[in-house]
């Protein structure tokens, strides 16, 4: 007899559990549609990357974009592949996750080939014109990125300051001519 109530009892916290998880998968999914698609806007000339959720700045960050002999191509994209603990795949070389991948912990593949958002093994690389044209992150900046953006988000790369990005990113930098 006990071991029926038992069962019973077992099958009712299932259930419960159960119903649970729906509805906190539904509370979820219903938050990310209510918020909207999120846009990445980089400044190639700043040096930084802003992601933006209805038009607001959410949060912005440092970063390394393409050296002079490798520029980041300027244009509007969208983000096709998210990647933890990428494999990075050079000239004859292949380097799988862990400290010395050149693409650190995260990889946001963009929808022109080749390039993407991405960490870094080589963190002082952050605020020059050093990659080979992808734009580098902290790792810790782009664990971050990584969570707030899915497939299909916008990724707008600036190769020239417009207004909008003096309203993103403010004038200091314009100023400062450095870009």
């Amino acid at each position: 007899m006990t071991s029926r109530i038992a069962e019973r009892q077992i099958k009712r916290l299932a259930a419960l559990t159960g119903s649970l998880l729906l509805a906190a998968a539904e509370a979820l999914a219903q938050e990310k549609q209510t918020a909207g698609p999120r846009r990445i806007v980089v400044s190639i000339p700043d040096r930084k990357l802003a992601i933006l959720e209805a038009g607001k700045v959410i949060r912005i960050y440092s970063t390394a974009v393409g050296a002079p002999a490798s520029p980041s191509p300027a244009g509007k994209y969208a983000i096709v592949t998210r990647l933890a603990e990428p494999t990075w795949y050079g000239k004859g070389k292949i380097v799988g996750p862990g400290k010395n991948n050149p693409l650190g912990t995260r990889w946001l593949g963009l929808s022109v080939q080749g390039y993407g958002i991405h960490g870094t093994n080589a963190p002082a690389s952050i605020g020059h014109n050093a990659s080979h044209g992808c734009i580098r992150m902290r790792n810790r900046d782009v664990e971050e990125l990584f969570e707030m953006v899915s497939v299909g988000d916008e990724v707008e790369l600036y190769g020239r300051r417009t207004a909008e990005l003096n309203e993103i990113f403010g004038l200091e930098t314009a100023a400062a001519g450095t870009w």
